[in-house]
């Protein structure tokens, strides 16, 4: 049965009625006031008082276009992945088209340090996040992954992405005191001869690893992952030892 209740969903909601006069603002002014905050003192500043005191409105008026916190941050989210300089087609090398995502969603992270935090709550299902998913979607229409594949594949991408800038904003954070430390504990862990596999590792090791370098390396590896792994259904096991799991 068809609920009377509103869709929880932002985009299934109309801006506006049409109806009565021209609204005074719009979502995408107040989620760009949303992002302004964001960028100047961190996501905790971000609250509908200050998006008002921003647009000179009322608090509660703002309601009226975005009705929760988490619509808002849908909205900033949609807003960033408008950030995305994309041309009309695919170049035709899946290769080279995944590694300009990657680079344009490391570089719009880089410039709004607290995003990470957001876009991996929830999905980018506005316009922008719509146009972005579809050009991954055509840079990838002549490879043989199915629909479900391509679509992991592009959530694998974004948490690369994500989980290695906020690791970078989190280790600059810390300081050059704590990565001094990090050496020295390391260098004492490992000379107790207890391991000596990480020793190995860490004596072939650039130190400092150089950011950029590291995150290239990263992304190749897991494109050549994405699109070389096994597209057949797994192979049932040669003993009674249950399915094998496969990871999210």
């Amino acid at each position: 049965m068809p609920s009377d209740e509103e869709p929880e969903l932002i985009w299934l909601r109309p801006e506006h009625s049409g109806r009565g006069p021209r609204p005074a603002h719009s979502r995408t002014s107040i989620a760009r006031a949303a992002v302004t905050i964001a960028d100047a003192e961190g996501l905790e500043a971000v609250t509908m008082r200050r998006i008002a005191a921003e647009l000179g409105a009322g608090t509660m008026s703002l309601y009226n276009y975005v009705p929760k916190k988490e619509h808002l941050f849908d909205l900033m989210t949609d807003l960033l992945a408008g950030e995305y300089e994309l041309p009309e087609q695919p170049a035709g090398d899946w290769r080279a088209d995944l590694t300009t995502l990657a680079h344009q969603l490391r570089a719009i992270l880089t410039r709004h340090p607290w995003a990470t935090a957001v876009v991996t709550r929830r999905p980018g299902l506005g316009p922008n996040g719509l146009r972005v998913t579809e050009f991954f979607l055509a840079a990838l229409a002549d490879t043989p992954l199915d629909g479900s594949a391509k679509m992991e594949a592009f959530s694998q991408l974004n948490g690369y992405v994500c989980q290695f800038t906020d690791w970078q904003q989190r280790s600059a954070d810390a300081g050059t005191r704590w990565l001094a430390d990090m050496v020295r504990h390391l260098q004492a862990a490992t000379a107790t001869g207890r391991y000596p596999h990480l020793a190995e590792a860490l004596a072939q090791s650039a130190a400092p690893p150089d950011p950029d370098a590291a995150f290239e390396r990263g992304l190749q590896r897991l494109i050549t992952a994405l699109l070389a792994a096994d597209r057949s259904e797994p192979s049932e096991p040669s003993r009674p030892n249950g399915p094998n799991g496969t990871a999210d």
